[in-house]
């Protein structure tokens, strides 16, 4: 695993930007993982930037996002395809009909999870995948247990992950308690993963991402078996 660590929130965002436009300067048919959260915000926006001055296109990208609330409909402005929309996609040159998000309605969460996975495989694999780390080391919503799935599949969310989400939504109750996530396998299997973390309140996951242990109480940690990661995180995160 490769650490960069930056001076800020901005440093880190247009680091991110960096190694994604690389690879769709190399790769222009390359197939993503996105990710939600406050975290990629500022790479999205750099990456939008760099495409509307011509640097970069995303013209023959597809993506797969990570995950999904359940049970929220896509129009949901608390959605995660809402979100890709909102801080994406509407920003930049790609096709919205290569952009796929897990079903949030999906009436068999099991199966839908089971086609998604097909559909990534189809595509040719995740090029690259792009992860946060959330406080309790979470990665998408594979939350911190003794087990943990391998393929796409329905959660439920932990207290610490409501809490934190609750911001954005009106009321704590708002919240959904669960989610459809890709697993720790469908994460794995891609050819490399780039993941992001900023703020004091990561500091602790981002100690447990650089000593030699892996656990599943910290599934991020995992990640050190991959053989291509790069995280990138600013200094309040690195430094707590």
């Amino acid at each position: 695993m490769k650490f960069i660590v930056c001076e800020n929130y901005e440093d880190m965002s247009r680091e991110g930007a960096k190694i994604i436009a690389e690879l769709l300067k190399k790769k222009p048919e390359c197939v993503l993982g996105l990710a939600t959260g406050s975290t990629p915000v500022g790479m999205y926006k750099e990456l939008a930037r760099m495409n509307k001055a011509g640097k970069i296109t995303f013209k023959n990208v597809t993506s797969y996002n990570l995950d999904e609330y359940y049970p929220l409909a896509p129009d949901h402005d608390q959605s995660y395809r809402y979100f890709m929309n909102h801080n994406l996609f509407d920003h930049v040159d790609i096709d919205k009909a290569k952009t796929h998000v897990p079903d949030g309605l999906a009436k068999d969460p099991a199966a839908m999870g089971k086609a998604y996975d097909a559909a990534i495989d189809a595509a040719g694999g995740i090029d690259l995948q792009v992860l946060g780390l959330g406080p309790n080391g979470h990665i998408a919503f594979n939350e911190p247990e003794e087990n943990l799935y391998v393929g796409t599949h329905l959660t439920g969310l932990t207290e610490s992950t409501i809490r934190a989400n609750s911001r954005f939504f009106e009321k704590i109750e708002d919240v959904p308690t669960q989610a459809v996530t890709m697993g720790m396998g469908s994460i794995m299997k891609a050819r490399s993963i780039l993941v992001l973390a900023s703020g004091k309140a990561k500091h602790y996951v981002i100690e447990k991402m650089l000593d030699d242990r892996i656990t599943t109480q910290v599934p991020g940690t995992l990640l050190k078996l991959h053989p291509n990661v790069v995280l990138i995180c600013d200094r309040e995160a690195y430094e707590g």
